[in-house]
């Protein structure tokens, strides 16, 4: 059984120093762990698995992990992932001046075409020898095999062309 951890708390709390051994003593294992920092607040995204007992005794005590620092822990019980499902992997990267709907534009433009997005990366930044921010992002997109590759690179560049985005989409390469 696999369980989904959210922790969310300020830089101060170093809460990822108490959730670890907690995962240990409850005799469950990380498969995926993630980490960021954003501003003041540090977030950790894990995927954990045990058995029905040890996913039920890590809940309860995360829970009192949550009180105890006050942080914000939230967790979900994801259902297993269709194996069946071949898709080619792209990578997806992205530069434009920094533009509320952006990543939305994107995201919509790929959720059109029932591509999955894994993971989004994305920052702002000031440009160098110019006073603009410019917002790039990353995307792993997973592509579905009846989609026809060619005409899917035409349209998303013509996409990009018509919203002002610099992009590159190629395959990840195994």
């Amino acid at each position: 059984m696999q369980i989904t951890i959210t922790a969310l708390g300020n830089i101060q709390s170093n809460f990822i120093a108490e959730i670890l051994p907690a995962i240990r003593d409850c005799k469950c294992a990380i498969l995926e762990i993630r980490l960021s920092r954003l501003a003041q607040s540090t977030a950790a995204y894990l995927l954990v698995q045990g058995n029905w007992n040890q996913v039920a005794k890590l809940e309860n005590t995360l829970d009192s992990i949550q009180k105890r620092l006050e942080i914000k822990i939230h967790t979900f019980r994801p259902e297993q992932k269709d194996k069946g499902k071949e898709c080619i992997p792209y990578s997806l990267e992205t530069i434009s001046l920094d533009r509320c709907n952006v990543t939305e534009s994107i995201t919509s433009f790929l959720f059109d075409r029932d591509i999955e997005i894994e993971e989004i990366s994305g920052s702002c930044y000031q440009a160098p020898y110019i006073q603009t921010s410019v917002f790039s992002t990353k995307f792993i997109i997973l592509i579905p095999p009846q989609l026809p590759l060619l005409s899917l690179r035409e349209e998303f560049l013509e996409f990009c062309d018509h919203s002002n985005i610099d992009a590159i989409l190629e395959p990840i390469k195994r």
